[in-house]
Order: structure tokens, then sequence, then C-alpha cells
């Protein structure tokens, strides 16, 4: 009788919070829908589209579209089906079975199902109050020999930034490879992506699902030198990135005031709750700290965090609990007094 191998058995399957008919805070996703004029333009693509053939497996158009918002060069930019597809092909390409991979615990959940596919050791690095000890990390990957450093800045799921100058100096010290996933970058000013060109061991990933409000379409991006670059294009699959997600990505990509817009309106809601649980905390006193995060989600670390998650989804607002926080996404004004108002008043119920 076949039977699963080892590493197969360990995995479960990620589950994200069933939430159906409730307000959905809880996968960091953009709460604003794409212009009526997009949605034009993505419906006369599709005329265009040939579905008997097969996608550009360069992804050109997209690719020149993406290197022309975030002003990098295109020959440096990789397309994938999502984030997920280049933490997969980075760890199976770039780690060889038992290198070493590290981890700055917590942070997101993807990175060390990559790093069990491909076999390889883990190196799991604490976060001392939630913050990256920049010294600590450097001189636990050399000392272990790390290959492969794998890190979200800003942080899911505390929020937390590091500086340009903080990851400089630590894609520096550290001997292997570094990717640094810069899916919350948008939201921050700490971004690395104009200096890639600077180092030889540093691949910056970047997606669509956050800020850009394209999660459905499956949108990301590795910008690495040409080199790396290059190698992440052999490894992946030739065809990965459909023609649909090409057409519609480019169109989204090629309006960049339509994105600044959007952006200055998920931070302006990200100010209202964040300002709307800074006044919650002052009536409830040490109940819970807000970290001082530069995301499109509020970390709370709490005692009780899971069962006021499983509270809040009974009452009809579904948020996340990960990591040891409560991560709680910025809707729209609606969305973000729901839950304020409910998160109010499991706290009072509490006392």
């Amino acid at each position: 009788m076949y039977e699963l191998n080892e590493k197969l058995r360990a995995l479960s399957a990620y589950v994200p919070v069933d939430a159906s008919g409730c307000v959905r805070l809880d996968a960091n996703e953009s709460f604003l829908g794409l212009p009526e004029e997009v949605i034009a333009a993505a419906k006369a693509a599709i005329d265009r589209i040939e579905f008997n053939r097969y996608p550009d497996p360069a992804a050109a158009e997209l690719c020149r579209a993406f290197a022309g918002y975030y002003k990098v060069k295109p020959e440096h930019v990789v397309a994938a089906n999502g984030s997920d597809e280049l933490i997969s092909v980075i760890f199976s390409g770039f780690l060889m079975h038992g290198e070493a991979f590290a981890t700055l615990e917590p942070d997101f959940s993807m990175y060390v199902q990559g790093g069990h596919l491909a076999e390889a050791r883990h190196v799991a690095i604490e976060k001392p109050g939630w913050a990256i000890d920049v010294d600590q990390v450097i001189e636990t990957c050399n000392k272990e020999n790390v290959r492969l450093l794998i890190f979200s800045n800003p942080c899911n799921p505390t929020s937390l930034v590091l500086s340009k100058e903080q990851v400089r100096r630590l894609v520096r010290g550290v001997n292997g490879l570094v990717v640094l996933d810069e899916a919350y970058m948008d939201f921050s000013n700490e971004s690395l992506l104009g200096e890639k060109e600077d180092f030889d061991n540093l691949i910056i990933l970047r997606t669509c699902s956050k800020a850009i409000g394209m999660a459905a379409l499956r949108l990301g991006f590795a910008i690495a030198r040409p080199e790396i670059a290059n190698a992440l294009r052999a490894a992946k699959s030739p065809y990965n990135v459909n023609s649909l997600s090409q057409a519609l990505g480019a169109e989204v990509l090629k309006r960049p005031d339509m994105l600044r817009e959007a952006l200055e309106r998920i931070l302006i809601s990200r100010k209202a709750l964040l300002g709307g649980l800074a006044e919650i905390g002052a009536e409830y006193p040490g109940r819970f700290i807000l970290l001082p995060g530069e995301t499109n989600f509020a970390a709370l670390d709490m005692d009780g965090g899971r069962e006021v998650q499983q509270e809040l989804l009974k009452q009809g607002v579904a948020v996340r609990y990960t990591g040891g926080l409560l991560r709680v996404t910025c809707g729209a004004p609606e969305e973000n007094r729901a839950f304020l108002t409910k998160f109010a008043e499991i706290l009072e119920a509490a006392k």
C-alpha cells in the first residue's frame, strides 16, 4: 500500500479564516476594488487574448509595467504566480539538500514550508520583544552556515519595519543569500528596491496583493541583479503567469496616479484604525500593546488574543491571530468602525 513520505505527512494545508458573511479584516487585502476604467480595459484585453496559445513565458509587458512604476530596470524583474511561487522556486533552486536556511520568528508561514519541502535545515531566530536584533541575526547565520536568510520587512505579523541602514548592514554581514520580502513596503519608506545592484546576494520580493489591490490575480515579482534574475527565470516553470493576469496587471501598473490615490486612501484608513485602537487602549490600560507598525494592518500583543479573535468572528468581524499577535487589516471606514465597536465591547465584557 502506498504511503506518503515523511515530509508530506508533516504538512497541514493552509486554512484561511472561515469568514463568509463577515467584515473581512483578516487577510491584509486592499479594501478598494479596481476602478471601472480598469475593468473596462481588462474586458478589452480579454478580446485580444489568444486562449489557445500559451502566455508569454517572460511576462515582458507586465515586467516593463512593474519596472516603470517602481523605477527599476525590466531585466532585473521576474514575474510569478504570486510571491508564494517565488518562495518555492527560491528554496528549491538556491538550496541544496540539507543546507541551512534561517527565518526571523514570527514571520510569514510559507517560508518554513518552502524550506521543509526543500529538505533544508531550519534555523529559527527569535525576535526579542518582536524586534529584529541585526547583530544577533548576522552572528547566528554565519555561525550556523546559513545559505539562505528570508524575512519580511515590514514584518508580517508584527508590522514592525527595519530601517534601510539596518537592512544594508544585515545583507552585507550575512554570508549567504538574503531574500528580502517587501510585500508591505508600499506602506513604508525603507525599501532597498533602488539598491539591489549594490548587493550580489540579495533578492527582493514584491506583490500586487496588498497596496495594489489585485490579490485575485496572484501576481508576485522578484527583483535582483541579472545573474540571479536569470537563474530564477531558468528555475521557474515556463508559463507561470497566465495571460489574463499579465494583461490586467500591466493595465493597473501603468496607472501610477490611480495607484498613488489608492495608497493614500489605505493610509488614511490605517491612521483611523490605529487612532481608534489608541483610544480604546487608553480606556482599557494594560489590556493590549499596539505595535508601532508601517503596514496596512494593526498588530496587537495581548493576553487571550486567540479567544478575542474567535469572539469577534462570532460577532461577524474576521481578524487573524498569528505568531502570537492579533492582526487586524485596515478596511473601509464602516469596517474599521465595526471592528473597533466590537473589540471595545469584548474588552468591556471581560472587565
